[in-house]
């Protein structure tokens, strides 16, 4: 019940070049490759996109307002000057 055996293996072998034609087994090959070679690309892009996102957000530099002396200081200085 373990393993095949080789006669196993063999017509199972067999059976794919019937299904597949002999022509069509490189290509098959071929795409299994490039499938298998994508996915290991496609594993290592997201260490890409971890460094990408742990950099700090652009700093914008913005000057506030500088508020006018006399508006801020003369409201107070009436209201304890009524008093």
């Amino acid at each position: 019940m373990g393993s095949f055996s080789f006669w196993h293996w063999l017509i199972v072998l067999l059976v794919i070049l019937i299904i597949f034609g002999a022509g069509k087994l490189p290509k098959v090959a071929g795409d299994l490759a490039s499938g298998i070679k994508n996915f290991r690309k496609g594993m290592a892009e997201p260490g890409d996109d971890k460094d990408k996102t742990d950099a700090p957000p652009p700093v914008i530099n913005q000057q506030p307002g500088q508020p006018t002396g006399s508006a801020t200081s003369s409201a107070p200085a009436d209201k304890t000057a009524q008093h």
